[in-house]
């Protein structure tokens, strides 16, 4: 089994302010004038999320029709646009070998001979990742082991003296809430405050509960820690989910791999004699030992397995300088949504407008304008423009790029993603996930003085979304990897502007059938961010240096050890 590099990242580097960074960075490369100023078409932004999310593209789940027609319409642009096919093989494909799980659970529990019964959906969310027909264990012990983690570093170990192998643990799903005695506030010395770390991820909590031979891994899902309502997780993980095919079938995952409701584990441990309340605060502190609730555990999974050929698309940009044009800068945007859903009554297609319609867009309205750069300003190196598939079922087709990179990782020199594009006005300011861990961060900065804004920190670090798209499986590979959002400051608006679309998003849209175009979407702020990426781009692409992981970052040693090679 692989494990993600494990020490905070954001926690730290979110904190980091724009006037601490260096300013070296404000010079342009290699002698440069200026940036370039694209002709960037809001319009053109606006069409084509409008077209990527009608219903004729069914969602865009990988393995259906809707993958088809999505793959065959990214083909079809990128050769408009004049790109060269990105896969070395002449196409512009990578293949991604997937398997489709589509799982039935059940679950229950017994205590004193009485059976706590769960329903699927209204009390949990259960896959397997399991590639086999049927995962089961019966009567297992069931432990709360409070947040799940063991963080040497922070003197951290949730399972302290006990022994999980064939057992069901229960845990809380984000970091724990450390206070600082002195101010009485969360430390952010450790597990980074207030800004979320790999260890509260849920990808985490299930890959350390394998890693100790855990039967089952049950995340207790509470709506503020995990950032979304259960209805999201219930939108992800209630339907088919994906794997990237294996020889060992996954035999080393979690058997099962569930989320409970809030509802359902206060009902549980009450059940069991147990105050949740109490046990969730205790599990804050370092001192906290597992508990065992006294109930035994059993489920039966039942898994329908399809073999699945999904796609990466890939186009390809040489570098106009034949020294440099072997060395690579990679945009992604992931292409797929989460289809349709036939249980659904009347509307039954999530679009995927803003999640991520909006973003390929955007890529291509990206690609477009790097096209039509003057002769004088063409980038001297090679840009790939990667739209991946199935980061909606876990970054699996980034993940995949990475692990069968088609240009070689240390003549890559960075990724920049696009996850989502801003649907309304130009702002004053812009947001980078996980602020200050590379130096491409001190390109944005200036990139983004330079259009009169303001680079800050991303506003809702304990929301975890450094680890939650596709630029995450290039960092874990040790690739420099910038994931830029747009401001928050809306530019003729009121303060308030973005977070009520935010919350409004989050609540009433976010991997909802509702995720459709918007009668007040302009894409202007989309146009105003197209300008700023390929700026950042550019400066990557034409620099006398290559970007780099600041000093203390979790992905440094990945990266300085592949560049020995």
């Amino acid at each position: 089994m692989k494990f993600p590099p494990l020490v905070t990242l954001v926690g730290a580097l979110s904190l980091v302010a724009a006037a601490d960074l260096p300013a070296q960075a404000l010079s342009l490369p290699n002698g440069a004038k200026a940036d370039p100023v694209p002709v960037i078409s809001a319009a053109n932004i606006l069409a084509r999320t409008r077209h990527l999310s009608s219903d004729e593209f069914e969602g865009r789940a990988p393995g259906t029709s809707g993958e088809d027609k999505t793959v065959a319409y990214l083909v079809a642009e990128f050769q408009k646009l004049g790109l060269q096919p990105g896969n070395p093989d002449g196409t512009y494909l990578q293949n991604a070998t997937l398997v489709g799980i589509t799982s039935t659970p059940t679950l229950s529990f017994v205590r004193d001979g009485v059976t706590i019964p769960m329903t699927v959906i209204n009390d949990f969310v259960g896959p397997s990742s399991r590639l086999v027909p049927r995962v089961e264990a019966r009567d297992t012990e069931v432990v709360f082991v409070g947040y799940g983690i063991v963080a040497p570093e922070f003197g951290w170990d949730d399972y302290k003296g006990v022994d999980v192998r064939g057992k069901t643990v229960v845990m809380l799903i984000n970091d724990p809430p450390v206070l600082d005695p002195a101010t009485g506030q969360l430390d952010p010395k450790v597990f980074g405050g207030r800004a979320m770390t790999y260890y509260g991820r849920w990808t985490y909590k299930y890959e350390i509960a394998a890693a100790k031979g855990a039967a089952a891994c049950l995340i207790v899902h509470e709506t503020g820690p995990a950032a979304y309502p259960f209805g999201v997780v219930v939108g992800s993980w209630g339907r088919e989910n994906f794997e990237i095919s294996a020889l060992d079938l996954n035999a080393g995952n979690v058997g099962l791999q569930a989320w409970l409701t809030l509802e359902a584990t206060q009902r549980l441990f009450s059940s069991c004699g147990q105050d949740f309340a109490a046990a969730k605060t205790a599990a804050a502190r370092r001192d906290f030992q597992p508990l065992s609730l006294g109930a035994r555990g059993s489920f039966v999974v039942e898994n329908e397995l399809r073999n699945v050929a999904s796609r990466n698309v890939i186009a390809l940009l040489p570098g106009s300088d034949p020294h440099l044009r072997d060395e690579y800068v990679i945009y992604t945007a992931h292409w797929d949504h989460l289809g349709r859903d036939p249980r659904l009554p009347g509307d039954q297609i999530f679009n995927g407008a803003a999640d991520n319609a909006s973003g390929v867009a955007l890529l291509l309205e990206l690609a477009r304008a790097f096209t039509e750069l003057p002769a004088g300003q063409k980038p001297k190196r090679s840009i790939l423009f990667l739209s991946v598939t199935a980061e909606e079922k876990g970054l699996l087709g980034s993940r995949y790029y990475a692990e069968n990179p088609l240009y070689p990782l240390n003549r890559t020199l960075a990724n920049l993603n696009i996850d989502g594009a801003n649907q309304f006005g130009p702002t004053s300011d812009m947001a980078a996930i996980g602020f200050g861990a590379s130096t491409i961060d001190d390109i944005g900065i200036a990139v983004a003085a330079g259009q009169g804004r303001k680079m800050l920190p991303e506003p809702n670090p304990e929301r975890g979304f450094y680890y939650r798209s596709d630029h995450f499986e290039f960092a874990k590979v040790g690739v420099p990897s910038y994931y830029p959002k747009n401001g928050r400051t809306y530019i003729g608006q009121p303060a308030d502007f973005a977070d009520k679309h935010v919350a409004d998003y989050i609540a009433n849209r976010y991997h909802k059938v509702t995720d459709e175009v918007q009668p007040d979407w302009t894409f202007e702020g989309a146009a105003q961010d197209a300008v700023f990426l390929l700026q950042v781009g550019w400066r990557i692409a034409n620099g006398d240096t290559w970007p780099e992981w600041k000093p203390g970052n979790e992905f440094k040693a990945k990266r300085d050890a592949m560049l020995k090679k």
